[in-house]
């Protein structure tokens, strides 16, 4: 089996939750690991990164301006430990209070892993989903698995299973 490295940054809250639950889904030889705790052999021992993140809403605009952990980590990353390597994203966001942003954030990490030689895998539809807008909407997917602690929490574990199994067929 492919050694697969769970990600996540903020560290307390649903991103984490979220990410226990995905690395569970995963089992095996996974690894979960906050982003702050990731080292440069652990991405270099890893074949496939499952980065997990939250959108940036009104009551933490202060991490968009330098105290965002995903920022620190490109700016120190050594490409090399990621070129070619394939990168799957979740993201937790509320649709209802940021319906115009929803899950925006999983955009900008495809962008930098991808600036950084990396291949995106795990789109997810957005069927079943109610925002208005989001960046990391592209052909009528998210760009990875969308995912809304606040109003669908009923429909996490499922879409965490769906999601992993699609994971595991890209991979």
């Amino acid at each position: 089996m492919k050694k697969i490295l769970v990600t996540y940054w903020p560290q307390g809250g649903n991103v984490e939750t979220c990410a226990h639950k995905v690395k569970s889904a995963f089992g095996g030889d996974s690894v979960l690991k906050p982003l702050e705790n990731i080292t440069n052999d652990d991405l270099q021992q890893a074949d496939v990164i499952v980065a997990g993140c939250s959108t940036v809403g009104a009551e933490t605009w202060r991490d968009t301006m330098g105290n965002n952990q995903w920022n620190k980590f490109f700016a120190n990353l050594d490409k090399k430990l990621i070129l070619n390597k394939k990168v799957a994203i979740f993201g937790l966001g509320d649709q209802v209070l940021y319906a115009d942003h929803f899950v925006d954030f999983m955009a900008q990490l495809k962008e930098e892993f991808q600036k950084s030689g990396a291949h995106i895998i795990g789109k997810w539809p957005v069927k079943g989903y109610n925002f208005k807008e989001s960046e990391a909407v592209e052909g009528g997917y998210f760009v990875g698995l969308a995912l809304d602690e606040d109003w669908q929490t009923e429909f996490t574990d499922t879409r965490i299973k769906e999601w992993v199994n699609q994971i595991l067929s890209e991979i």
